[in-house]
């Protein structure tokens, strides 16, 4: 009995040392197998608060040729986003209000001077929700920087027009051609 006491101690000692030790390894890798988990670090969300800000609403050019909107307000100048300029294109809501004396209402994050716009003199820049951009190149199509023709083909390959799979309900085949060439009844 003498012999068994070290050996059985050794065995417990290492059995809590793993108990004690798995937990952080699980934390400290990502699990690539996990649903909604692609194995890539989370970006982490940015807390932001609302603002509202008054002055004139310029656009100038930015170094890529991009249209970007600022405003003065309060000895500060802000950059105003509407949405992303991969999808707005030459349609950016702010445009038309360019050299306006403006009310802006939006969000941005504590140490920025870029705003999210919700409002400008108290019109909705877009319906609330989620935005027409969201979605990813399955749901906005070709305008989607993640786009592309070869992409979209093999998605239609597999799925058809059926997404998200399991969620298309079969058509019932009413007096048409069946199978081995005749028709179902109805």
């Amino acid at each position: 009995m003498n012999r068994r006491r070290p050996i059985f101690l050794v065995v417990v000692l290492a059995i809590l040392a793993i108990v004690v030790a798995l937990p952080a390894f699980a934390a400290e890798s990502p699990q690539p197998d996990s649903p909604g988990n692609s194995g890539k670090a989370k970006k982490e969300k940015v807390a932001k608060d609302p603002v509202t800000l008054s002055g004139t609403l310029s656009s100038s050019t930015d170094a890529d040729g991009r249209k970007t909107y600022t405003i003065r307000s309060g000895g500060t100048t802000y950059t105003l986003e509407a949405g992303p300029a991969w999808f707005l294109g030459d349609n950016n809501p702010l445009e038309q209000h360019v050299g306006d004396s403006v009310t802006i209402v939006g969000d941005k994050a504590a140490d920025s001077t870029e705003v999210d716009v919700e409002t400008v003199n108290g019109t909705a820049l877009r319906e609330g929700g989620k935005p027409p951009w969201a979605g990813g190149w399955k749901r906005v199509g070709e305008g989607h920087p993640g786009w592309s023709q070869e992409k979209a083909d093999r998605f239609e390959a597999k799925f058809g027009d059926c997404f998200p799979p399991g969620q298309c309900k079969e058509k019932p085949n009413r007096g048409g051609p069946d199978a081995d060439g005749g028709t179902d009844p109805d």
